[in-house]
């Protein structure tokens, strides 16, 4: 493995597909399109059972390329399944007891930060990042323009890492590695290319490693 990149990476949120195997093969195909720091496994509208053992063929493959895998929500998903995190998007409460049980062992990251209010609240709890955006949030081209707000914010003044939900376009990445966030999040971008999604990442990665501002040692 090289060393990570000093400037923003991408984290690939996995798509709602109703076939194991064709989710399984995109994810595959990403992953082999240049750098990712993690891959994060939603539930979607699955049953624990089936989640469990979608969840256990998508942590190995992403973890086999050398990438973290985050469960989605279910605490015993991610633990059966030895994911590497647990990115939680229930209260306050909720939280800050995973954070209490998990960490330092799995990765816990918070989702629900839609102001800076409750980023701070967050914030108090200590988790391992904060996630700006919905992983459904991707319907337009470019990253939504709140939640680049919200990461420039954040990034100016703390220190735990941000991820920013990109759009649908890869050029999305650029504006999201302005903020000073430390990810950016893509999914439609990488999973509905009509390059494939090796060809997304490697295009991602490229702007990044073009326009992305560098961070310091």
């Amino acid at each position: 493995m090289t060393e990570p990149e000093n400037r923003c990476r991408l984290v690939l949120i996995v798509p709602d597909q109703a076939d194991p195997e064709r989710q399984a093969s995109q994810l595959q195909q990403a992953l082999s399109g240049g750098d990712v720091a993690s891959v994060i496994v939603p539930q979607y509208g699955l049953d624990d059972q089936a989640f469990q053992k979608r969840a256990e063929a998508l942590v190995q493959i992403t973890q086999d390329a050398g990438a973290a895998a985050i469960i989605s929500g279910d605490s015993r998903v991610a633990g059966r399944a030895k994911a590497d995190g647990l990115h939680m998007s229930g209260s306050l409460e909720e939280l800050g007891e995973a954070i209490e049980k998990f960490t330092p062992k799995l990765i816990v990251g918070a989702a629900g930060a839609s102001e800076r209010h409750t980023a701070l609240e967050i914030g108090e709890l200590r988790p391992d990042y904060i996630f700006f955006g919905r992983f459904d949030g991707d319907i337009k081209p470019e990253a939504h323009p709140k939640n680049v707000a919200l990461a420039e914010w954040w990034a100016s003044m703390i220190e735990i890492p941000c991820i920013t939900m990109g759009g649908t376009d890869a050029e999305s990445v650029v504006a999201v590695a302005e903020s000073g966030g430390e990810f950016v999040a893509l999914r439609a971008a990488v999973f509905e290319s009509a390059d494939g999604p090796a060809a997304a990442v490697a295009r991602a990665n490229a702007l990044l490693d073009e326009k992305a501002p560098r961070f310091e040692g």
